[in-house]
């Protein structure tokens, strides 16, 4: 016989290479066949052709116990074994042997968690029967020894697996179990005592089956004898047993008495037992009635203390202490008494709050007395809140009246007076709280208040604006600055040598320092004292764009005190800002500044009477205020910042607007020689105002010298088209001093060097003008005669241009003769031309060394024309016409 697959070591070590790193032994592997087709079905053959594949079953040792699987592998193309199926033992429920196969070596081995039940299992086909009964007898073994179960087993004949077991005994593997683990024996199969018989019976039915067979001594053959030896011995028994029945009739009696005495028994106790639980059942039903009533009673204690101790809160309240009533309702709002009536104002807002729904209870709100006390608060508080307004209205005027009655407040002659409102606010401030109070009672009494307070301090800021303006412009002591700067008529030197006017600045800008921080501190402090839901305005120690150093004859403390208020109410810190109460704030503001504006006018107005170019630093000035103003609270101020701004840039428009038409004025005149008079005017005109320029004002004044240099150049040209015999002469003389006059500003001044190059580009194209025209007037033959030549090029070929009429060799010759004969008296003739209509001398030389380029490189280019169309011509050279010219 073939030695078995099973037992070639080779295949064993192929297959643990192949699960190699799975820490798993192999037990057994064997070569099979495997297929899925029914036997005896041809026409599925190709379903059904036997692919090679190996089993392997293997074990992975754990600490507490091991796993067995079957392992399916197959052959790659390189002949090497890879895993191709993994299945566990545990999961094994049946090994059957298929029928079909004639020879028995076809098996299947059912799974009960495969996925797919309706899909047939592959079947295995082995070499021979032993292949099979010893791979089949390996996994029994196994199961019974680690999973401690035998699988079902079908189709397998339980004799000859038993015979087979004893004949064959070759040395198996078996697991055995320690604590330490498990360890790994080899013994021999006879050893064992292990067949397919020890599996079906136990060992004990085993020993009895052998001990009854050892008490017959029969040959094999004497079957029927056994059977028949069989029959009587089981007749013998069943006649024992019925007589030992009927012999035992007797004690039968005797123990069905004792029954019968115990069923009465139990039928008395159960008597018994029935009258107790009747007698229990009435007393428990009584302890739970007692048990009711008793916790019906605590709840109804624990109810009515509660009761108590509630209305005793309620009680507490709805009592109004006599002493804060009478103040509410008829107390003194002297300064002595304010902070009893704060006190009677926490009480009462307490009191309203505390009879509301959400801390106070529903039920409670229902209740008539609370109904009652609470309609009494409600008469308190509108009682309280009348008198209280009343009380700060007639003291706003109060205040006001005084301070405007008494004439040191303002500023006098002779005297400049810094308004000081310290007092003012000090004493205001002590009824803040108040307001608070009045503001959480009720809200809309705050808009006649407010309107009040803006009404009486109104007056008074505008008076204090009103005098600080007029003794400003008294005693600020300057002459006036004429407003025609580029008026023809004008005398030149009177723009040059102009007063100094910056006294007039100085004094818009120290009514600004006084009144711009005041006005921001007052919209702050009226801000803060009204409770407005505003954002702060000017921080805690800062001073909003003033500078509080210096002395202007001010009596009053320079290092004021904060002129915010800090908040009243400790808890109410909110940071966010409220916009109704921001639209309500700058409304009142409109009303609390409203008018002081005109007074900032006036000043405006005086200073640009006095000298209009003092607009330019008004305008920086008020930019820089104007840029500083940020916070919310202080809208009007940046309105009226915003108004200055616009008035100053209207009267600087105006200043900008007359010198446009002295301007225009100009072309007016009959007949303009030399340089105009507004240009050198307007470089000493843009040079004062560059000195005037602070901060943002740079636009406002490259858009003047964006108009004025605009105007003059229109100007210009149109006064040079009134006599255009001249006007090149009259343009080039006139950008030539815009030039000269502006070159140091241009330098300077972005604006002003775009005009400059305008200017030197149009002074470009007049010089180039009028050279040709003196060029052409002195050598007109001579050029005249070189562009008939250039015009015929385009037509014909320079060969043909001698033979044209009037371009003859002999035309050449004669217009030669009569051009160049006398050249240096042609050229003497030119340069007295060009100094003939000039009336700026300084710039001859410039114009005549241009003349003399312009003349060579003319003629450099006649020369190069002759000599391509005449070349056998003979004329003189542009090298001795530049030799002529440099020695004159």
């Amino acid at each position: 016989m073939a030695k078995s697959s099973a037992d070639d070591m080779e295949l064993r070590r192929a297959c643990e290479a192949a699960i190699e790193g799975t820490k798993q032994r192999i037990v057994m592997s064997i070569r099979v066949a495997k297929s899925r087709g029914v036997w005896g079905k041809s026409g599925k053959l190709g379903r059904q052709m036997a692919k090679p594949r190996v089993l392997a079953i293997s074990t992975k040792a754990k600490a507490t116990r091991t796993k067995a699987f079957l392992r399916v592998l197959k052959y790659s193309t390189g002949g090497v074994l890879e895993p191709a199926k993994l299945y566990k033992l545990k999961h094994l429920s049946k090994v059957e042997v298929i029928t079909n196969d004639p020879s028995g070596c076809t098996f299947t081995l059912g799974f009960d968690n495969l996925r797919s039940q309706s899909v047939s299992p592959p079947q295995w086909t082995m070499r021979n029967v032993d292949d099979r009964n010893r791979l089949i007898f390996c996994i029994l073994n196994i199961c019974k020894d680690v999973l401690g179960r035998l699988p079902k087993v079908v189709g397998i004949d339980v004799v000859e697996m038993a015979l087979w077991a004893k004949e064959n005994t070759p040395a198996v593997t078996k697991e055995r179990h320690q604590q330490d683990g498990p360890v790994t024996t080899r013994v021999a199969e006879s050893d064992l005592k292990v067949s397919v018989e020890k599996e079906l019976v136990s060992q004990a039915e085993e020993e009895d089956m052998e001990a009854l067979l050892d008490t017959y001594v029969m040959g094999i053959g004497e079957a029927e004898a056994f059977s028949e030896r069989l029959k009587r011995e089981l007749l013998a028994l069943e006649a024992a047993n019925v007589h030992a029945i009927l012999e035992s009739e007797p004690l039968i009696d005797e123990v069905l008495q004792g029954l019968e005495v115990a069923t009465n028994c139990v039928d008395d106790m159960d008597e018994w037992l029935g009258i107790f639980n009747v007698k229990l059942r009435h007393m428990r039903e009584d302890i739970e009635s007692i048990e009711t009533r008793n916790n019906k009673l605590e709840m109804q204690s624990v109810n009515n203390k509660a009761l108590i101790e509630e209305l005793d809160k309620l009680l507490e309240r709805l009592r109004v202490p006599s002493e804060y009533s009478a103040c509410l309702t008829g107390g003194s709002f002297d300064e002595a008494h304010m902070l009893q009536n704060i006190e009677a104002c926490e009480w009462l807002a307490a009191g309203l709050q505390g009879l509301q729904v959400p801390p106070l209870d529903s039920t409670f709100a229902k209740m008539r007395a609370v109904k009652e006390k609470r309609g009494e608060l409600e008469i308190i508080k509108a009682t309280f809140v009348r008198r209280a307004s009343e009380f700060l209205r007639n003291y706003f005027a109060s205040l006001v009246d005084f301070m405007i009655s008494d004439k040191s407040y303002f500023s006098q002659r002779g005297q400049l007076k810094r308004p000081d409102h310290a007092d003012l606010r000090y004493k205001c401030r002590t009824y803040a709280r108040l307001l608070q109070h009045l503001k959480s009672l009720d809200k809309n009494c705050l808009g006649p208040l407010r309107k009040a307070y803006c009404c009486s301090l109104n007056l008074l800021l505008r008076r204090e604006a009103r005098e600080f303006a007029n003794e400003l412009r008294a005693s600020t002591k300057t002459s006036r600055n004429p407003t025609v700067w580029l008026e023809a008529s004008t005398a030149s030197n009177q723009s040059a040598h102009a007063a100094d006017t910056s006294s007039v600045s100085d004094a818009y800008a120290k009514m600004l320092t006084i009144f711009i921080p005041l006005l921001v501190d007052e919209s702050s402090f009226f801000a803060h004292f009204m409770c407005f839901e505003v954002p702060a305005l000017v921080p805690p120690g800062g001073i909003a764009n003033g500078n509080r150093s210096g002395n202007y004859n001010d009596s009053a403390n320079d290092d004021d005190d904060d002129l915010g208020i800090m908040d009243i109410d400790e808890n109410d810190n909110k940071a966010g800002k409220n916009s109704a109460d921001l639209a309500a704030l700058n409304e009142a503001l409109q009303d609390l500044l409203d008018g002081i504006q005109e007074d900032f006018y006036a000043v405006v107005d005086w200073a640009y009477k006095i000298d209009p170019l003092r607009c330019i630093s008004m305008h920086g000035i008020t930019e820089r205020y104007l840029s500083g103003q940020k916070a919310d609270a202080a809208g009007f101020v940046r309105l009226l910042l915003g108004d200055l701004e616009s008035r100053i840039s209207m009267q600087f428009s105006r200043f900008v607007d007359e010198a446009c038409h002295q301007i225009e004025r100009n072309e007016r005149n009959v007949r303009q020689m030399g340089v105009l008079s507004y240009i050198p005017r307007f470089a000493t005109l843009a040079t004062r105002m560059e000195q005037y320029i602070q901060g943002q004002s740079r636009d406002l004044v490259d858009q003047a010298y964006t108009k004025f240099v605009s105007i003059m150049f229109v100007t210009l040209e149109k006064i040079a088209q009134t006599d255009l015999k001249y006007s090149d002469i009259f343009l080039l003389e006139n950008y030539a001093a815009f030039q000269n006059s502006l070159y140091d500003l241009a330098n300077v001044v972005p604006t002003l060097a775009k005009f400059y190059h305008q200017a030197s580009e149009a002074y470009e194209q007049a010089c180039t003008r009028h050279i040709s025209m003196i060029i052409y007037y002195q050598f007109e033959r001579l050029f005249q005669f070189a562009r008939r030549i250039e015009d015929l090029m385009y037509t014909i070929t320079p060969e043909e241009i001698p033979f044209q009429l009037g371009l003859s060799k002999m035309d050449l010759r004669k217009m030669l003769k009569s051009s160049l004969s006398g050249v240096d008296k042609s050229i003497s003739a030119m340069y007295k031309k060009l100094q003939k209509n000039l009336t700026s001398e300084e710039l001859l030389p410039s114009l005549w060394d241009k003349c003399k380029k312009e003349f060579l490189d003319k003629y450099e280019s006649f020369v190069q024309l002759v000599t391509k169309i005449y070349p056998n011509e003979t004329i003189p050279s542009a090298t001795e016409m530049r030799d002529l010219l440099a020695s004159m």
